[in-house]
């Protein structure tokens, strides 16, 4: 893309100029509308704002309220009981989206990154979950939390609801799969399109909730009985909001870039045709976003990790953008993908399929013995992957060099024993560094013919997953240094370290071990490594192992390089995978520009759209988590179903007041001990030791216990398995802290 095509309006208000330039005329910008708001002293009525902004005909009125509405939806403005304008920064209150919860309560999370603040039930009875609002701190609840008030609705994040269709004394409701929102939606008998009760299905809501009525809705798909072949996919797709269906417009767009590069495309672009680059992914990937290739270089290596050019096709702002940035990422279920880009663009144009011609961003690295790269630069290619290798047959291939996968790759083995050089600096410089190293245990599904789940495999990782890890992670920190360098507004992926009270727990928790943690202002990365260091062999060691990753917060998307905590890097991005992230497509977008000249003040974005994709992009990878793990969670029920009265081997995961969350190690499937199965007496939680205790036996029991538990209840419709203790409620816990077995975790 030319540096012309890069300028123009900023962000998202080149699409609210969309219905202005059908009218042939501008509209004022956001900054104007600030500026009136500034200057005022106080609210602004729509009249004397739509005069001072000098819009005087009623089209330009109705152009200009687009843009005003996008401006409340992002809570830069909004109106009060009089339906005047206001400044929110000028208010006090907060803005944020709202996080449900299954019992009714919920949180509101600021866009500032503050404290979440609680909104009770009765808050909640107003909005549902995601929706955006002005709240104001009324106070604090008992247990110290900020509590909120709602001012204004912003926006409403929910349109559509699926779940179960039910009937009571002849009312229709649909109850819906997503827990986090427990508002019931009221089917009016001649909306609920025949369905019947019991089954799943698809609701449009027709009236939002408030605080006096519930909302009501109109059932607009019927997706068919809860053990229907693949239902758990649909149900999580439509439950979690992802956008599953392409526009004609973007389809059109995709289908116009044909399946093939052009000479057009090629030109002003590096020939890496020649050179032996190969992609290494898992067996059933489709989509390839990177290739690698090393060669050994003086005493150090040369490094090229080029990745699928995806910005040269998807134009800012045109409807496969917008499309893109709508998923915000591809979410990958057990048996389907829903792709942020179509599929002949995510599997085919843009994919480095091999032996045909792709564009690709590259970047070259030069790496010396201690791992540290000494020059890097970044430059637009054209290249032809060499070959489709998969992560088992590269890793046989480099254990053993008489095996037959090793004969069958003999012309790429020179190539794949520079990588795993590359990969054994890189490894021992970020160990030197401190990077937190947790081993997470993965397992694979392999289903049956009815789509049900046959067996459950254990995945394990091996030396290709590390080297195309450590490849990734080398050319993410060079993209970083490099936008950093320029000052270019871009998302940074930040990963802070553990808050204020979640290191006063860990620390506490550590106390009770004999194990000190340094004070809040010196925490590092490689504190938490010399613990595991520290403790590794004891037999308590997968327990503290596993409250050092759950004191971890979640990586998210910032316009500021705030570091990443868990790589111990200063500064990190999202580089290599821009078929399925937007924030990579970001990235590349910030390279090409300036590759071609450009700099931060002639870019396509400012800091403020910035600030806006983060937040958006951070919600949109939760989401497609939390829709994922929905779905796995409901074949998991649904295999546990034929299994009642089976008895397995189990950890303990979880503690609370109303028992013991537990998990197969060999499955990877969770359920609760409830404590009512734990035996006749009152039971008391030790926070501090994560210990549940019999008041009158003294039995015990604590994180990464062993248990043998037996399955009593697997509840598809909650999406909950019940266990009991086989041995009717004894167990090997003891009252002082005690050790702990299970796997080792890791985190990234």
């Amino acid at each position: 893309m030319s540096k012309k095509g890069m300028r123009g309006k900023r962000g998202s208000e080149q699409s609210e100029d969309s219905r202005a330039s059908r009218h042939r005329f501008e509209i004022p910008s956001r900054e104007d509308v600030l500026g009136i708001l500034r200057s005022s002293g106080g609210p602004v009525s729509p009249k004397r704002l739509m005069s001072g902004l000098g819009l005087p005909s009623r089209k330009q009125q109705e152009a200009m309220t687009t843009r005003l509405r996008a401006m409340i939806r992002d809570g830069q403005i909004l109106i009060n009981r009089n339906g005047d304008y206001c400044l929110v920064q000028r208010m006090p209150l907060v803005v944020g989206r709202v996080t449900g919860h299954r019992d009714g309560y919920g949180f509101l999370v600021p866009d500032d990154g503050s404290e979440d603040i609680f909104m009770s039930p009765r808050q909640m009875r107003e909005v549902m979950h995601g929706d955006r609002l002005a709240v104001r701190i009324k106070g604090r609840d008992q247990r110290g939390r900020p509590e909120g008030s709602i001012v204004e609705v912003l926006e409403r994040n929910t349109s559509e609801v699926v779940g179960r269709y039910v009937r009571e004394s002849g009312i229709g409701f649909v109850v819906p799969d997503n827990t986090r929102i427990t508002h019931s939606i009221a089917i009016p008998p001649a909306k609920a399109a025949r369905a019947k009760p019991g089954e799943i299905v698809v609701a449009r809501l027709t009236e939002q909730p408030d605080k006096d009525k519930q909302p009501v809705g109109v059932v607009v798909e019927v997706l068919g009985a809860a053990d229907a072949p693949n239902i758990e996919t649909e149900v999580a797709i439509r439950a979690h909001g992802i956008p599953f269906q392409w526009t004609e417009e973007a389809l059109a767009e995709a289908e116009a870039l044909g399946s093939r590069v052009t000479p057009s495309d090629k030109r002003d672009r590096e020939d890496l045709r020649e050179l032996p680059l190969v992609t290494i992914d898992g067996a059933d990937a489709k989509d390839f976003d990177d290739a690698v290739y090393a060669e050994r270089v003086g005493a150090g290596w040369r490094l090229i990790v080029a990745i699928a050019d995806v910005s040269n096709y998807v134009q800012p702002d045109s409807a496969l953008d917008v499309s893109a940035l709508e998923r915000g990422t591809s979410v990958y279920f057990p048996r389907r993908v829903v792709p942020m880009l179509p599929e002949s663009l995510s599997n085919g144009l843009c994919s480095l399929n091999p032996r045909v011609d792709r564009l690709c961003m590259a970047c070259e690295m030069h790496v010396n013995q201690q791992g540290k790269v000494t020059v890097s630069r970044f430059f637009p290619a054209v290249m032809r992957s060499h070959a489709r290798l998969i992560y088992d047959e590269v890793a046989a291939a480099l254990e053993d060099d008489r095996s037959s996968e090793a004969r069958r790759l003999e012309a790429l083995m020179p190539r794949l024993e520079c990588l795993r050089g590359v990969y054994r600096v890189l490894t021992r410089a970020r160990r030197q560094r401190g990077a937190i190293e947790f081993e997470i245990p993965e397992v694979t599904f392999a289903f049956d013919r009815r789509g049900r789940i046959a067996r459950v495999v254990p995945r394990s990782r091996n030396d290709a997953h590390r080297i195309i890890e450590e490849c990734m992670i080398a050319a993410n920190v060079e993209a970083a240094r490099f936008l950093k360098r320029h000052r270019m507004p871009v998302l940074y992926r930040v990963h802070k370290g553990p808050d204020e009270e979640g290191l006063e727990d860990l620390a506490a928790f550590l106390e009770a071990y004999e194990i000190r943690l340094p004070r809040r202002d010196r925490i590092e990365p490689s504190h938490y490594n010399r613990i595991v260091d520290r403790i590794k062999g004891r037999p308590d060691e997968a327990l503290i192992e596993l409250v050092l990753l759950r004191s971890l917060p979640r990586a998210v998307y910032q316009a500021e390089p705030h570091g990443h905590f868990g790589l111990a890097l200063p500064e990190y991005a999202h580089f290599t995978s821009p078929i399925r992230r937007y924030p990579d497509l970001l990235v590349h977008r910030a390279i090409r520009h300036l590759l071609e000249g450009g700099g931060p003040g002639d870019f396509h974005y400012d800091r403020a759209a910035m600030d806006r994709f983060g937040i958006h992009c951070s919600n949109t990878e939760r989401r497609a988590d939390e829709a994922t793990r929905e779905s796995l969670d409901w074949l998991k029920c649904e295999f546990m179903q034929d299994k009642i009265g089976e008895e397995f081997d189990a950890v303990v995961t979880g503690v609370t007041d109303f028992g013991l969350f537990v998990q197969i190690p060999d499955l990877q499937i969770e359920g609760l001990v409830h404590v009512s199965s734990l035996g006749s007496e009152y039971f008391r939680r030790d926070l501090v030791h994560r210990r549940l205790s019999g008041e009158r036996s003294g039995r015990s029991w604590q994180l990464s216990d062993s248990l043998r538990v037996r399955v009593i209840r697997a509840d598809l419709e909650q999406k909950k398995i019940d266990f009991e203790l086989a041995d009717g409620g004894t167990s090997d816990g003891g009252s002082k802290p005690r050790q702990g077995g299970g796997s080792r975790r890791r985190r990234r």
